[in-house]
């Protein structure tokens, strides 16, 4: 759980207070599991929740795909060539702005669709896929410098 909260937040004091408060909360809403998912991912949809509203507090800004116009991903992207140096690609995950490295590692990292993350983010699902897409672009940027 600490590492979903360090993916998402990349600060490592930030994440040990999100899971200390994230475990408070499973304890004190215990009688709100329901047992319709495994309790492993109800606190991980806690913890989730409780990192994005730390991120939430740092006024991290997601830019509407709206606002910024028509945006097309014209360069193909090749998911798999990023596997080859796990270490490598998480540290360079770590560099990325706030808002990419959010939605990249809740897409590539927790498995939540698009259509999840714009929910847990509070914004349009265009909007998601369109950090997704300039998350990977950026992430490939830092690994081609590494």
């Amino acid at each position: 759980m600490f590492n979903v909260a360090m993916r998402i937040l990349n600060h490592a004091a930030e994440a040990e207070d999100v899971l200390q408060d994230a475990f408070l909360d499973a304890f004190q809403k215990i009688n709100d599991f329901r047992q319709n998912s495994t309790f492993g991912a109800w606190l991980k949809q806690i913890v989730v929740n409780r990192a994005i509203n730390q991120l939430r507090h740092r006024k991290v800004d997601f830019i509407d795909i709206d606002d910024v116009g028509d945006f097309e991903d014209r360069e193909p992207f090749d998911e798999e060539a990023l596997e080859y140096q796990l270490n490598r690609v998480q540290k360079c995950i770590l560099l990325l702005p706030d808002g990419y490295r959010t939605v990249l590692s809740l897409y590539l990292l927790e498995g939540y669709d698009h259509e999840e993350i714009a929910e847990i983010l509070g914004v349009a699902e265009s909007t998601t896929r369109t950090q997704y897409i300039r998350a990977k672009k950026k992430l490939l940027e830092i690994l081609a410098k590494s």
